[in-house]
C-alpha cells in the first residue's frame, strides 16, 4: 500500500489539490482559470489512480489495456514482485 500512496503522481495531485483548496479558503474569486485548474487537478488525479490500477493488475499477471505505460511488461512486473 505504501508504494501506491507515495507514488509521485498521487503526491503531485495531493499537493496541487491542497494549493487549490487554499485559494478557495483565502477568498480568491472563482474565474475561468480557477475552473481550468480544478479540471486539470481532476485529470491528474484520475491518471495517477489509473496508473496505480494498471501497475497492480500487471503485478498480478493480468493483461492491462494497450494504452497503459506498463502494457507489454506484465510478465516482467509479475515475476519481479512474486519474489
Amino acid at each position: 500500500m505504501r508504494t501506491y500512496l507515495f507514488g509521485t503522481g498521487i503526491l503531485t495531485a495531493i499537493t496541487s489539490g491542497i494549493a487549490l483548496l487554499r485559494d478557495i479558503r483565502d477568498g480568491q474569486p472563482f474565474t475561468w482559470r480557477t475552473g481550468l485548474a480544478w479540471l486539470s487537478w481532476a485529470i491528474t488525479l484520475t491518471l495517477a489512480i489509473g496508473a496505480i490500477v494498471d501497475v497492480r493488475r500487471a503485478r498480478r499477471g493480468s493483461i492491462v489495456p494497450a494504452d497503459s505505460p506498463v502494457s507489454g511488461r506484465e510478465r516482467k512486473l509479475a515475476a519481479r514482485f512474486r519474489r
